[in-house]
Formats: structure tokens, C-alpha cells, sequence
């Protein structure tokens, strides 16, 4: 979802103040939190996958701005990343192939975020 978000956000940005790179700026640095928030329990893999989604719905939005209108090009590649991003890195493991795999985001696979953001180490499983 912020990852979506960060598109709209930073093309907000860019329109009211017209400094293309403050956008920029606003992109990447919501492009890196979200990384590096995900990867934890979604994995490397995954995470890049999301990020090659991004950039191209970002280079579609610009091809299609002049025939749909910035705004709607911008919502459009914001919907296209919100799903992927689900798909991949926020949804529910299971059933989702990997489940299970070590970053899979399985109970005890590794460090997990807390409520405030501090990791927080896997329960011991008992025999």
C-alpha cells in the first residue's frame, strides 16, 4: 500500500511545487523504506520484483500521460504496484510458493517487525 502511495505522493510533490527532483527525492526514499521493511520477511528476491514492477509502471505512466491524462496514468501505475506488492511481498505465506522457505515470512523463519518497528526474535519451537 505505501509503496502505491509513494508513487502518488511524489508526483503530487513534482505538480505543486514543479521541482521534478523533490520528487524524485520523495520516490526513492519511499521506494527504500519499503524495501527495507519488506525484506525481513518477504526476502531479497521478492522485494526486487516489487521495485522492477514499480519502475515499470512508472515508465508506463509516462507513456500513457498524453493519451489518459497525468493523473489517471499516475493512478493507473499506483493500482498496477498495490497489487503486485500484495501479491508479493504483504499477503498471507501460505499458499503462496515458497511458503515455508526460510523469508517466506513464516513463524520462526527469522526476525520479524514489532508493533512500534523494533525486530523482534523468533519464538522457539518446541519438540
Amino acid at each position: 500500500m505505501l509503496a502505491a502511495l509513494t508513487l502518488v505522493i511524489g508526483f503530487a510533490v513534482g505538480q505543486l511545487t514543479g521541482v521534478r527532483p523533490l520528487a524524485a527525492v520523495v520516490l526513492l526514499a519511499g521506494g527504500a523504506w519499503c524495501a527495507w521493511r519488506s525484506a525481513p520477511a518477504a526476502g531479497w528476491l521478492r522485494v526486487g520484483a516489487v521495485v522492477l514492477v514499480a519502475v515499470l509502471a512508472f515508465v508506463g505512466s509516462h507513456l500513457v500521460a498524453p493519451t489518459i491524462g497525468a493523473w489517471p496514468a499516475v493512478i493507473a501505475a499506483a493500482l498496477v504496484l498495490g497489487g503486485a506488492t500484495w501479491l508479493l511481498v504483504d499477503r498471507p505465506a501460505v499458499g503462496r510458493p515458497g511458503a515455508g522457505q526460510p523469508g517466506a515470512g513464516q513463524p520462526g523463519d527469522g526476525p520479524t517487525m514489532g508493533a512500534e518497528g523494533a525486530a523482534v526474535a523468533p519464538a522457539r519451537r518446541r519438540p
